[in-house]
């Protein structure tokens, strides 16, 4: 059982591993999202992560049905987790992005079909150069003093735009983004290192990197051409295996070979060690998959395991 991390200065702590709740009503059911949720909290999981927007890009779905199964079972299973959701993707009252009327009734409408009375860790899905960033704080800082939100993250931001927020939330005494949700995984990483992750551990930002299995890529399940019909997202690894993906997988088995951990293991496991990360999200469909997911806690990679690594993702 891995001991909580603090996140960031939100003042909220987290295992090593956040539960993507991207897959809740799209590719597991009620059935099969309730037994996960179950399975990770059951494990000591604490925080699932979720947005208004998920999973709209479905046929038939209008977003939001993430966070009503979530609700769901919150409220019939009687366990607490701590939600982070966002908003700024799914347009609606209010405007779109992170317009202040549009942030106001997006934060409503999460609040509705989760069921609580307060979100824990509410993201600015993605950044909105379209509003002067104190106008979208003072909005957030509304919510913090309604009691409606406890700590705010910003995802998707350049090191440019979240350091300029920092400097505004200080210089107007606004509530400041106190966790970052980047693209970063093994075979992933020039979004986040450099700038970007200086910023963060020297401003004590909280960490939560998505698709830190890079699609399922980092699980070991496409190693050649035939591999990529395996599933809808098979056609996205081409460039993986074309580029430095096969150079990754390679380094990856040597270390499977000497922990006995799985890839997916390793490749979370890697990420929870890196500079300013607090605990990667990653999915999953089955109870299986969460019991794997949840044993990356305790896989401890020494530091030449962990240089191997870095290197063949270089």
């Amino acid at each position: 059982m891995s001991a909580a991390r603090a996140l960031g200065g939100s003042g909220l702590t987290t295992p090593p591993l956040v539960l993507g709740g991207n897959v809740f009503g799209w590719t597991a059911d009620r059935a099969a999202s309730f037994r996960v949720l179950d399975a990770f909290a059951d494990a000591g999981g604490t925080m699932v992560d979720t947005a208004d927007v998920y999973s709209a890009w479905v046929p038939g779905h209008k977003g939001g049905e993430s966070e009503t199964l979530i609700g769901e079972w919150l409220r019939t299973s009687g366990k607490r987790m701590q939600v982070a959701t966002k908003v700024g993707m799914l347009p609606g009252e209010g405007g779109e992005k992170l317009a202040p009327a549009r942030i106001a009734a997006a934060c409503e409408a999460s609040l509705k079909r989760l069921g609580v009375e307060t979100i824990d860790l509410y993201f600015a899905h993605q950044d909105d150069e379209g509003v002067p960033q104190e106008d979208a704080l003072a909005a957030f800082a509304k919510l913090i003093e309604a009691g409606k939100i406890r700590a705010l993250g910003a995802s998707n931001f350049s090191a440019e735009r979240l350091g300029l927020a920092l400097d505004v939330a200080k210089r107007e005494g606004l509530p400041r983004y106190t966790v970052l949700q980047p693209e970063y995984n093994l075979v992933s990483r020039d979004r986040f290192e450099g700038a970007l992750q200086d910023l963060c551990v020297a401003e004590n930002i909280g960490v939560v990197p998505y698709y830190g299995l890079a699609s399922g890529f980092l699980t070991g399940k496409y190693r050649s051409a035939a591999d990529l019909g395996q599933s809808v997202r098979g056609g996205r690894m081409t460039a993986l295996l074309e580029g430095k993906g096969a150079k990754v997988l390679a380094a990856m088995d040597a270390v499977a070979a000497e922990t006995n951990a799985s890839l997916a293991q390793i490749a979370l496991a890697w990420l929870a060690a890196q500079p300013g990360v607090t605990a990667p999200i990653a999915s999953a469909t089955r109870v299986e998959q969460v019991e794997e997911l949840i044993g990356a806690w305790d896989v401890a990679l020494s530091d030449d395991q962990l240089s191997r690594l870095t290197a063949a993702g270089a």
